[in-house]
């Protein structure tokens, strides 16, 4: 009888454990999941380490931040009673579909910013690795919530491409390449070391986002080309090969060096070794600018639908400069400095930094600088400090800053410093981009 209470005792007190067991699963399995602003800076970080990767031009590294983060912004926004969608401010996006109840727009948010970010890279190992990780930490949190919420970002996602594949971007990859020609005394050339073809000669055909048109904020012409020596244009030739030569006399630890390399950000670096050509991976300018808005974010705390909106204005801005800024490059087809120096003054004389692959006029630095620095006082206000860590990575030290608009005077006159722009693409092209980044700022009024 005692055995028969003892067995029946053991019994009960199994279930009992089991029932325990099962209850604590459940409670773990239904606990609502939780996404920190941190997370989506990650995957931001990820895509600017693929595009690293992957070589991506300025141009089109600027459309690959730009579709995600369109479609983080729609998520969240729709439910939010401080910010406004993007539908009907920008080019041709349509209303969304909205959220069920049971979706978690955080995890929607980043789901959809993965899933468009994935169809505009080339290898999507680093991106698919971390979103795995992610996915399946969500998954064993919270199941249900994760599925619901998967299932509305990924018909969220394909309407945001259905709507990014109609920009004429596959169409332009189809077109004829920039042709060079020798008619010209004042045409681009290719420049060493790989004389590379000019990249994008067809962006300006891209859609813009809130541009009217790619010529909206055509800048003022730059000086008549001519080789004479009292002409305007002439003399700001003289004035890179001087500046450069200056400059080499106070050596490698200048401060205009340290300038100058900060914002290179050229992605297509080449460097000669016997008979390889070997290429230096870099960020782009965008990607510099993106950078800089996830270190303001930060600074200020902001919260996730803060950050989002932050980074999705900001990639706007850099979208629509590129296409300002190109739009103008192959209108006037303006030599660079380096070609006209060889050619008349010293053929031994190289520029501080490699000489990006396509025509002068505008400085694509100074456009995108600009867009951003307009856009990001309009954000945080004007006389912003902040430490620029961005080339860490790449082993340039960080440099601080009194404010964005300071920041963007930098990266401008940068290009002088370093051999590859004429004083006129600078100054020029700073007013180019904060006329792009006033722009928008006065059309996408998506904070009550």
């Amino acid at each position: 009888m005692y055995q028969f209470k003892n067995s029946l005792y053991s019994k009960f007190a199994i279930i009992a454990l089991f029932s325990l067991v099962l209850l604590v699963s459940c409670t773990k399995q239904n606990k609502p999941l939780q996404v920190p602003v941190d997370t989506y800076f990650n995957a931001v970080d990820k895509i600017t380490e693929t595009m690293i990767h992957d070589i991506f031009s300025p141009p089109v590294a600027s459309r690959i931040y730009m579709y995600p983060n369109v479609a983080a912004y729609e998520i969240l926004a729709q439910n939010n009673s401080k910010y406004n969608s993007l539908s009907g401010k920008i080019q041709s996006l349509q209303p969304l579909p909205k959220a069920p109840k049971n979706v978690n727009l955080k995890v929607a948010a980043l789901v959809a910013y993965i899933d468009v970010s994935k169809e505009l890279i080339f290898k999507d190992e680093i991106v698919t690795t971390f979103a795995d990780s992610l996915y399946t930490s969500w998954q064993n949190t919270n199941k249900k919530e994760f599925t619901a919420s998967k299932t509305y970002a990924i018909k969220v996602a394909n309407r945001i491409k259905d709507w990014m594949h109609k920009d004429n971007y596959k169409e332009t990859r189809s077109f004829k390449g920039y042709t060079v020609t020798t008619d010209n005394p004042g045409r681009w050339q290719p420049t060493p070391p790989a004389y590379m073809d000019g990249i994008e000669p067809h962006w300006n055909k891209i859609r813009p986002m809130v541009l009217d048109s790619a010529a909206q904020f055509k800048p003022k012409k730059h000086p008549e080309f001519s080789m004479e020596p009292t002409s305007n244009f002439y003399k700001e030739l003289q004035e890179v090969y001087t500046v450069t030569n200056e400059i080499r006399k106070n050596g490698d630890t200048s401060e205009e060096v340290e300038i100058a390399k900060f914002w290179d950000c050229n992605p297509y670096v080449s460097t000669s070794k016997g008979h390889l050509m070997i290429a230096t991976k870099k960020i782009t300018p965008g990607a510099h600018w993106i950078g800089i808005t996830k270190i303001a974010c930060k600074q200020q705390k902001l919260d996730f639908m803060a950050a989002v909106h932050a980074n999705t204005i900001t990639s706007i801005g850099i979208f629509d400069a590129f296409i300002s800024c190109w739009d103008e490059k192959y209108r006037s087809n303006l030599i660079r400095p380096e070609t006209l120096i060889n050619n008349t003054i010293d053929k031994e004389w190289t520029p501080l930094l490699q000489t990006p692959p396509f025509p002068e006029y505008t400085s694509g630095h100074s456009v995108v600088s600009g867009a951003s620095a307009t856009i990001l006082t309009h954000l945080f206000g004007d006389n912003f400090s902040f430490t620029d860590d961005t080339e860490l990575p790449f082993g340039l030290p960080s440099r601080k800053f009194t404010s964005f608009n300071a920041a963007a005077n930098e990266a401008a006159i940068s290009r002088l410093y370093g051999g590859i722009h004429y004083r006129a693409a600078i100054d020029n092209g700073v007013v180019q981009g904060k006329n792009v980044g006033t722009h928008i700022i006065n059309k996408l009024t998506l904070v009550n």
